[in-house]
This record gives C-alpha cells, sequence and structure tokens, in this order.
C-alpha cells in the first residue's frame, strides 16, 4: 500500500482493488461504497467506522464488547433511518424497530438466532418524550455492551416464582434525534448526521430493487466472517495512543476486523479512530477542544486561509456555537 495515500484516496477505492472478489479488504469496499450510494456520511472517518462495525456484526461473539453505532442529528430529515434500513441489508438477523416492549426486547435478544439490533427514534427511550418504563430498556442496551451480559428475570411456572438469566449482548445501532446518555455515548461510536447540503446527491433507495444486491452481499460478508472468526477471537489490535480505556473497548472490534480484512484497512481504522476520539473528547472538553475541530474541517485540504475566511468557515458550521459567541 503507499504510505502517501490520504484518507480521501482511500476511501475512494473501487472494490476489486486488492487480491480476490472475497478478499476481506474488497468485501469493505463493497461495503462501504454500497452505504455511499445511500446515505451522506459527515466524514470519510464515520464512513468508515460504520463501514467495519457492518463487518464486525457478523463475528460479534469474537469480541470481548460489542460497540454501539449511533447515527444522531438535532432534527428530522438527516438521513438518520435511512442510513440503518441500508445496513438492516448487510447485518446478520436484523431487527429494525421503533418501538418495543421490555418483555420482547430481553427474550428478542435471548433467542438462539440472536438478532442485530437497529433501533430507530431511540430519542423516544432517552429523549424528551420518553416514557419512565422505558428504563428497562435503557439498561438493557448498556449491560448488552459486553459478552456474557444478561437480564435477570422472575419467572412464573405454576405456584413456583423462578429466576432466569436472558442473555442480552447483541450488536446495536441507534438512531434518534439530539444526544444519547454518557452511558450510552461512550459506548457508541457517534455518528453526527445532518440535512444533505444542495451539492450532495445520493441515490433513491427502493428495497425491492437494492435488497437482492444486499443481500448477495450479506451472505458472502457472513462466509468471510466464518472463516476468519479465528483471527479476530482474543486478537489484541495495536492501538494508537490516544485510544485507551473505554475508547479501546469500543475500538478493538473494529480494528482487529480492519486488521485481519488487512490491505488499506488498518491504517483507514486507525485513522478514522483517532479522529473520532478526538472529536468526542473535544465535545466535552469545551470551546478550545471544538475550536480545533472545527477549524480541522473547515480547513480540509488547503494549506492556508485568511482569519475572513476562518470566519465564515466557522460561522457557517451548523450546530456550532460561533455565531452566538
Amino acid at each position: 500500500m503507499n504510505d502517501n495515500l490520504t484518507l480521501g484516496d482511500l476511501a475512494a477505492l473501487e472494490p476489486g482493488w486488492g487480491v480476490g472478489p472475497d478478499s476481506g479488504a474488497d468485501l469493505l469496499r463493497e461495503v462501504n461504497a454500497l452505504l455511499g450510494r445511500f446515505v451522506v456520511f459527515p466524514s470519510d472517518e464515520t464512513h468508515i467506522a460504520a463501514t467495519l462495525w457492518v463487518l464486525h456484526a457478523h463475528m460479534v461473539d469474537a469480541f470481548e464488547t460489542t460497540p454501539r453505532l449511533a447515527f444522531l442529528s438535532p432534527e428530522p430529515g438527516s438521513g438518520k433511518t435511512r442510513a440503518l434500513e441500508i445496513i438492516e441489508m448487510l447485518v446478520p438477523n436484523p431487527l429494525l424497530t421503533t418501538n418495543v416492549t421490555p418483555a420482547y426486547l430481553i427474550r428478542k435478544l435471548a433467542d438462539e438466532d440472536r438478532p442485530t439490533l437497529l433501533f430507530d427514534e431511540i430519542d423516544t427511550v432517552f429523549g424528551p418524550r420518553a416514557k419512565s418504563d422505558n428504563e428497562e430498556v435503557r439498561g438493557l442496551l448498556n449491560s448488552g455492551y459486553r459478552r456474557g451480559a444478561t437480564s435477570g428475570r422472575c419467572v412464573v411456572r405454576g405456584k413456583t416464582v423462578l429466576t432466569e438469566d436472558f442473555p442480552s449482548y447483541a450488536a446495536v445501532a441507534l438512531a434518534g434525534l439530539d444526544d444519547l446518555p454518557d452511558t450510552v455515548a461512550t459506548r457508541s461510536v457517534i455518528v453526527k448526521m445532518r440535512r444533505r447540503a444542495p451539492h450532495e446527491r445520493v441515490q433513491p433507495f427502493r428495497r425491492r430493487v437494492h435488497e437482492p444486491e444486499g443481500h448477495e452481499l450479506r451472505a458472502r460478508l457472513a462466509a468471510w466472517a466464518d472463516d476468519h472468526r479465528a483471527e479476530v477471537e482474543g486478537a489484541w489490535p495495536e492501538l494508537p495512543e490516544e485510544i485507551q480505556d473505554r475508547d479501546a473497548d469500543v475500538w478493538e472490534p473494529l480494528l482487529a476486523v480492519a486488521d485481519a480484512a488487512g490491505e488499506e484497512w488498518p491504517a483507514l481504522a486507525r485513522v478514522s479512530a483517532v479522529s473520532l476520539v478526538s472529536l468526542s473528547e473535544g465535545e466535552r472538553g469545551g470551546l478550545g477542544l471544538t475550536l480545533l475541530a472545527d477549524l480541522r474541517s473547515i480547513f480540509g485540504d488547503a494549506v492556508e486561509m485568511g482569519t475572513k475566511e476562518i470566519l465564515d468557515g466557522l460561522h457557517g458550521l451548523e450546530e456550532s456555537p460561533w455565531t452566538d459567541l
């Protein structure tokens, strides 16, 4: 691989740039391309993370933890639901839902054919519209992040009350308005979605037209995952020094998948991990780090910019604080 390639160059590589049609690297390129046909991601890094997450869902039992993939935005019409719909075609045993009872969800996750949970309108669980009886769902999503997690319940059989533990470990992708509670956010790769700009184009999605293509790719992802499960099970991928503690739990499975796929993906994964972790720390760390992250966005590949151009760029960023200061 050419070490001088940029993240954008790597992300733009077409399927077929590899050793074979069913290599892990080629399969990830196909997933990346399919996602990009229908969804405008806020950055290359989030696009790469979502791509790796899809393949990790096929190997979830090989990892100690499974990161949540969270598509969030402050307003409707930002592509969150569409992202879940495309991912639904690619992951094993998808369960796309917007409203479930805790009892249903507990038993569904404990099925022998455990689903990949795709939870839309998650703001009805965590946001202002949340109901008090959704606290059980919140706890279930939190606990199911780590392998071996269970939900304990009392089960009545005849006149006897028994206790029973239901497995809750599962791959979960979320979509909703506003932000997540810290306990969920720190277990998640956050994708801050936005409305498409006029120059940004996506292909119209028609399930009956595109689903066969998605399912065919899903079958090949599953076959590759079965063949390479031993490579990632118990793997200790090399972590950038910026990735520590809970962030390591989140990114280890995605880095392990990238390492197993090989070619450009280990580099892509680590660049994305450092960038997204730094961005999340900036959002938690005050205006200084937020400013650095926003300056990175508006500079792009530019070598230099004038003060007026920088200020215009900062003021033009949606959901930023700069126009109010």
